[in-house]
């Protein structure tokens, strides 16, 4: 298992940028793909963007291609969602996942996929 912890999110006008933070602890992080997931109120939770064991494959949903970027950095267990541009759509609770890895470059895409989660972080764009 391993223990994951968001931050970063909060309110912003609409055009502006945000960097999520995602703070790995417990097992040895590299050996992680993670994704970033949102879930908007009232609705379902949907892929944003997801990241290999390697950093070397990335893989974004349609609606933030272009606008935001995922990254990680193995020396600080930390994965990262930049978003800039960004929309009052793209309000939500963002959501850090990770799964075990045995293939360098895998991207995981769906929720079914991970099986760690973090608590969330509030992101809240105004118009």
């Amino acid at each position: 298992q391993v223990q994951l912890v968001e931050s970063g999110g909060g309110l912003v006008q609409a055009g502006g940028s945000l960097r999520l933070s995602c703070e790995a602890s417990g097992r040895t992080f590299s050996s992680y793909a993670m994704g970033w997931f949102r879930q908007a109120p009232g609705k379902e939770r949907e892929f944003v963007a997801a990241i290999s064991w390697s950093g070397g494959s990335t893989n974004y949903a349609d609606f933030v291609k272009g606008r935001f970027t995922i990254s990680r950095v193995h020396a600080k267990n930390t994965v990262f969602l930049q978003m800039n541009s960004l929309k009052p759509e793209d309000t939500a609770v963002y959501y850090c996942a990770a799964t075990v890895s045995l293939d360098t470059e895998m991207v995981v895409l769906s929720i079914r996929g991970y099986d760690n989660w973090g608590q969330g972080t509030q992101v809240t764009v105004s118009s």
